[in-house]
């Protein structure tokens, strides 16, 4: 199953007050593994970004300054993503921005059945509870170390795994690395385990105290009667 997880970053937070897109980034998921395959680009906003949103997310206009404008990205970034699932936290905001992006650029809005939020999974499983990008990191144990500003890469990074756990975690047994098929990145099965029965042996003499004690405490026992006792029983 492929899924894109998605990111955004902003010169501020509502497109129809003239907000515009700076920066995109979309990691490509394959049974919610990462594969390798990644999609990145600065654009031109073509307007002032604020202070407030640069000490948000680090971008200044000199950073933006001879960047791709949206409308020249959009088809390269539409194509990306295809027909999957788009994965976003507060998934409404990065949906908001990029319809009003693609709406100007000449491009028709993103099919809303295809948004995921893991926001509102987080809320669904810790209901109360902070549920920002940070706290769901800190709360499964996902590295955010390197976090000190909003990033829509770094934060495409941190959401595929968190996304992964709040998808039920990793599949025990199992490691799935990326490989590159004729059609495609896809996955593979690296190693998985192999349970071996291992009957636990009694010794004799424990095995006699034990006979001994179920014949005078437990009358007419039924694991000692037939089929049970000749093992003929399912």
């Amino acid at each position: 199953m492929r899924q894109i997880i998605l990111d955004t970053e902003t010169t501020g937070l509502d497109p129809s007050q003239g907000d515009r897109v700076i920066e995109i980034a979309a990691v490509e998921l394959v049974n919610l593994l990462p594969t390798g395959v990644t999609f990145h680009r600065l654009v031109d906003p073509e307007r002032d970004i604020p202070a407030d949103a640069t000490r948000i997310h680090g971008f200044t206009n000199a950073d933006l300054a001879g960047k791709p404008k949206f409308a020249e990205v959009a088809a390269d970034m539409l194509a990306f993503l295809g027909d999957a699932p788009i994965v976003a936290h507060n998934a409404a905001f990065d949906f908001g921005f990029l319809d009003a992006e693609l709406v100007r650029a000449g491009f028709g809005k993103l099919d809303r059945s295809r948004m995921v939020d893991s926001l509102m999974l987080a809320k669904e499983r810790y209901p109360g509870m902070p549920n920002s990008l940070d706290a769901l990191c800190r709360r499964l144990g996902v590295d955010n170390s390197m976090r000190s500003s909003h990033n829509a890469v770094l934060d495409c990074g941190l959401l595929a795994q968190v996304y992964l756990e709040l998808m039920g975690g990793k599949q025990p047994g199992f490691e799935l690395a990326a490989a590159t098929g004729g059609n495609g990145p896809v996955l593979a099965v690296v190693e998985a385990v192999e349970w071996v029965s291992r009957p636990i042996v009694v010794p004799a003499e424990r095995a006699a105290a034990h006979a001994a004690f179920v014949a005078a405490k437990v009358k007419d026992a039924l694991w000692l009667k037939p089929p049970f006792a000749s093992g003929e029983a399912g």
